[in-house]
């Protein structure tokens, strides 16, 4: 079963990619363990972010 996905991305994207997460979209997109690598890394900057929010929030609120 073929797991590969076509991804359409500028060299500004690649760039990122590689800055950020340490592998370009040619290996994201064909290694599912990447993928998912990628995608716990996401989420995990996602939840601090909320969480810096929330704090930022909070503190504006009193």
């Amino acid at each position: 079963m073929d797991q590969s996905i076509e991804l359409n991305y500028t060299q500004e994207m690649e760039k990122a990619m590689h800055q950020n997460h340490g592998c370009g979209y040619a290996a994201y997109g064909i290694d599912m363990s990447e993928r998912l690598k990628v995608e716990r890394t996401r989420e995990q900057s996602h939840k601090d972010g909320m969480a810096l929010v929330t704090d930022i929030n909070r503190q504006v609120h009193r």
